[in-house]
């Protein structure tokens, strides 16, 4: 089975699997960047709020400097944070981003969540997360506070980033149908990449027949379930789809770990994939996913494990960790 490129309207390409830094810890992104161009990876998805591009910064100069790789062969990504959506906010948060990467510009900016919350000063707080004020007293101030910017001033500001050649893509992040249709409809530049969870428990079938017909390339974030929100107790061990029955017996069939035949399963809908490691003996194996293919029958296996379950969800999160119901899903 051959896949199709994920294709942009200028010819680009979106590499299928990329490196996601969520979670990463900083001491070892340096040389995390470093092994993965090594065992292949060119595709790194990053973002202000992880807290680490600095780090992935040292390691893309560390890379080219030891000749493994060109910028130009490179695809990074970042992402707008929630307190910088105001339109005079979205280019000097582009800036630190690049700033922080030692990069002249990006292969993609998203939209992180569709969340305007009140501007943080970089000098106040970087990055600033989710609450104004973690060390006031006052529940109010401490909380989450909301900014009344609408999405189409954001957009504005990032069609601007495109023009100035700070960044060569736009695109959303954990963004609906509803949503991307308003955005599509008045945008100069119609987002060109939805970042989204999506894996074989949330499999988001009416999301991604939508981003087909409107030409919206698709990256699944947390690919692999459950793994990257146990630590958090957002979910518990019991939860791994690596355990279930369907992906054990495939990887039996197939010879391959039951990662791969996810990550595999992910690929073959058309999608990339960014999973996340800390550990480098986990790289090589993440990536080898194209020397192989799921049957339809066996893909329906998989789909068949879909509960519409979400682990990201800050209409959960938010309540319980910041004491603010901030819903963006139904």
């Amino acid at each position: 089975m051959t896949l199709e490129p994920l294709r942009f309207s200028n010819g680009d390409i979106l590499p299928p699997v990329g490196f996601g830094f969520w979670k990463v810890p900083k001491n070892i992104c340096a040389s995390m960047v470093v092994e993965a161009v090594k065992a292949g990876y060119r595709h790194f998805d990053c973002a202000c709020d992880y807290g680490n591009e600095k780090e992935v910064g040292e390691g893309i100069r560390q890379a080219i400097a030891l000749g493994l790789v060109a910028r130009k062969d490179l695809w990074i990504t970042s992402k707008l944070w929630n307190t910088y959506h105001a339109k005079e906010h979205v280019i000097p948060a582009l800036r630190r981003s690049l700033a922080d990467l030692g990069l002249e510009y990006l292969d993609l900016y998203l939209v992180h969540f569709p969340i305007a919350l009140k501007y943080v000063p970089f000098d106040v707080r970087y990055p600033p997360e989710w609450v104004y004020n973690p060390t006031a007293t006052d529940p109010k101030e401490k909380g989450m506070q909301f900014a009344r910017v609408t999405h189409a001033e954001t957009w504005s500001a990032m069609e601007f980033a495109v023009d100035a050649g700070l960044t060569r893509h736009i695109g959303v992040s954990n963004f609906n149908t509803a949503l991307l249709t308003d955005l599509l409809n008045g945008a100069r530049r119609a987002p060109e990449v939805l970042q989204v969870e999506i894996h074989p428990y949330n499999t988001q079938d009416k999301l991604l027949k939508f981003c087909r017909q409107n030409n919206v390339l698709v990256t699944c974030f947390s690919p692999l379930a459950s793994a990257s929100y146990t630590e958090l107790n957002m979910s518990k061990a019991s939860d791994s789809v690596l355990d279930q029955p369907v992906v054990k017996a495939l990887a039996e069939k197939y010879q391959r770990s039951a990662a791969q035949i996810v990550l595999r399963w992910g690929v073959q809908r058309g999608t990339a994939v960014i999973p996340k490691t800390s550990q480098v003996s986990r790289l090589a194996p993440n990536l080898a996913l194209f020397d192989f293919a799921l049957s339809p029958e066996d893909s329906a296996q998989i789909d068949a494990l879909n509960t519409n379950r979400r682990f990201n969800d800050p209409g959960v999160f938010c309540e319980g960790g910041m004491g603010t119901f901030c819903p963006i899903y139904d």
